[in-house]
């Protein structure tokens, strides 16, 4: 493998752990749990795996010998930032327990375990790819392992290759999946044990027990330091607006997480515009209402950062998607049909509502919200061109104020989305180390026998050394959702708390940097340095923890 000096410095780098996990641990149980929603709903489906309780390792003096035990491990779903991290972990771990023990990586996702393809991942690929970003040690895919005949299809290559426990490491849906196989598989006590690690860029994977997904804090530092330039050149030129949509379907963390590294003119939070109930125009209005101020101060220049799921998010929008979703979940004829035809078809079959709203939507907005289904069934809102339509919309509704002498600004528009470009970065300190320790701790819940887990790490905004490991029954984050128009058990996704320390700081601050140009320049992620510059968390996570 070809390595850039940065490479070959990073592969030195050693990830800080927990002092519990740096020599022989003992487990601490905490109370029963139950599921956040849906308690009798999940406790059916999951007789073998619910109820189990949270639990923490301990470091203790005792010496315990381990059997050489063989463990699978799979990446599913988008990349995050110290995937790799999380594998080098978890072979630290077994190697520890046992030098005889092995790590074999199913390839190209949960695919590669039905399909029987893998390959044995030995200390020489490992050490290639510690402190690296990617997937592409062993690829990722988002195959769901659902059915039965999947669960007994991996099951012939767990056997063969004598693998004890299957790690998991993934977003909702992904861990979801962890859940089911678990439950199956201790149902039919085949003594195959299944851990999760909790992975999204877009940090809706969290609660009590998960400070926050992996990868959050990369990608967030990564879009920040291209919008700080992007401010940086919006403040030298002055002479456009910048509309730059971020990841996030389901939740507004990475728009909000951004906003507080960088301040810029405008941040929309999905969770706040369901909340007020507002409509797509007031969204506008609300963006053209800052423009036009800061046009009467001679400033023809801003950024509006925008999540990549608002859409879904407008009461009007999510009812008629929501629609649109079961719908095509259960219609035949829509996909033979032509292009003219799909918009008459769809007005002519949803509710009159709905059908009003979707008639009055832009042609190309329209079609984008019939485009492929993703392979939860829902409408893919990383294809609308929100960040378009919304500045679009906005001229428009500048243009009518012209005309009515309330606006005598320029309004220039520059377009961005940033996505892929913070999926596959190299971790930095704070990611390197957190998604070691996750994979040492899954490690962990394998010697100590359990199964239907995910991995924790805790108490992350202090030093590395006292943070708290161990693990978190899945069932205990699950509830029921709407899937391919079916209730479904799911992981319960995180949106952003408008009561919540991190959105109050924003919203406090926000109209002042809608006026007044206070944009900060985070720069590039710093690897080498003072710790202050080096190893700090995301602002939500401080603000979250009162720091």
């Amino acid at each position: 493998m070809i390595k850039s000096a940065l490479q070959i410095a990073r592969a030195a780098y050693q990830p800080k752990l927990p002092k519990a996990l740096k020599g022989s641990v003992k487990v601490v149980e905490g109370e029963k749990t139950q599921s956040v929603a849906d308690q009798k709903e999940i406790e059916g489906l999951f007789p073998n795996t619910y109820g189990m309780p949270v639990i923490k390792f301990e470091k203790t003096d005792g010496a315990v010998d381990f059997p050489a035990i063989n463990v699978g491990v799979i990446l599913s779903g988008g990349q995050a930032p110290g995937g790799h991290n999380v594998i080098s972990g978890l072979f630290d771990g077994i190697k520890k327990l046992n030098a005889d023990s092995k790590l074999y990586g199913f390839i190209l996702g949960p695919g590669g375990l039905v399909d029987h393809n893998y390959k044995e991942l030995t200390a020489e690929i490992i050490d290639d790819y510690r402190n690296t970003g990617g997937f592409d040690i062993i690829g990722s895919g988002r195959t769901k392992l659902e059915k039965v005949d999947q669960f007994e299809k991996g099951l012939e290559i767990i056997k063969k290759l004598g693998i004890k426990a299957l790690v998991m490491i993934g977003g909702d849906d992904s861990n979801t999946n962890a859940c089911v196989l678990a439950e199956y598989y201790a149902a039919k006590d085949y003594g195959v044990q299944v851990i999760g690690c909790p992975k999204t860029i877009d940090g809706d994977l969290k609660n009590s027990m998960i400070e926050t997904s992996f990868g959050f804090d990369t990608a967030c530092k990564v879009y920040s330091e291209v919008i700080g330039n992007i401010q940086r050149d919006c403040k030298s030129a002055q002479k456009y607006w910048h509309f730059i949509k971020l990841m996030g379907r389901s939740a507004s963390h990475i728009a909000l997480e951004c906003a507080l590294q960088t301040q810029p003119n405008v941040c929309i939070v999905s969770e706040e515009v369901e909340k007020k109930n507002m409509s797509l125009d007031d969204v506008v209005v609300y963006i053209a209402e800052i423009v036009a101020k800061r046009a009467a101060n001679g400033d023809n220049y801003g950024t509006v950062l925008i999540p990549e799921g608002l859409i879904e998010f407008i009461p009007a929008m999510k009812n008629l998607i929501a629609e649109l979703n079961d719908f095509l979940a259960h219609d035949d004829k829509f996909a033979t049909l032509d292009k003219d035809a799909q918009r008459d078809y769809v007005i002519k079959n949803i509710s009159k509502e709905n059908a009003k709203i979707y008639a009055s939507l832009p042609q190309g907005v329209a079609r984008q919200l019939t485009l492929d289904r993703d392979p939860h069934g829902n409408v893919q809102v990383s294809l609308i061109e929100t960040e378009k339509l919304l500045s679009e919309m906005v001229a428009n509704k500048l243009e009518e104020w012209r005309a009515e002498g309330k606006y005598n600004g320029k309004f220039s528009r520059q377009h961005h989305f940033f996505g892929y470009e913070g999926r596959c970065a190299a971790p930095s300190n704070y990611d390197a180390d957190y998604c070691y320790s996750l994979g040492y701790t899954a490690s962990a819940l394998i010697a100590n026998g359990k199964t239907g887990y995910m991995s924790s790490v805790r108490n992350t905004t202090a030093p590395a050394a006292e943070w708290i490991a161990g693990g978190v029954p899945i069932t205990m984050m699950m509830n029921m959702e709407r899937r391919h128009g079916e209730m479904k058990p799911v992981i319960q996704k995180a949106l952003v708390e408008l009561d919540g320390a991190p959105f109050k700081k924003f919203a406090a601050s926000r109209e002042d940097w809608a006026i007044n140009t206070q944009y900060i320049y985070p720069g590039p992620i710093q690897y080498f340095g003072p710790t202050e510059v080096c190893d700090q968390p995301t602002q939500t996570l401080l603000l979250e923890q009162g720091k």
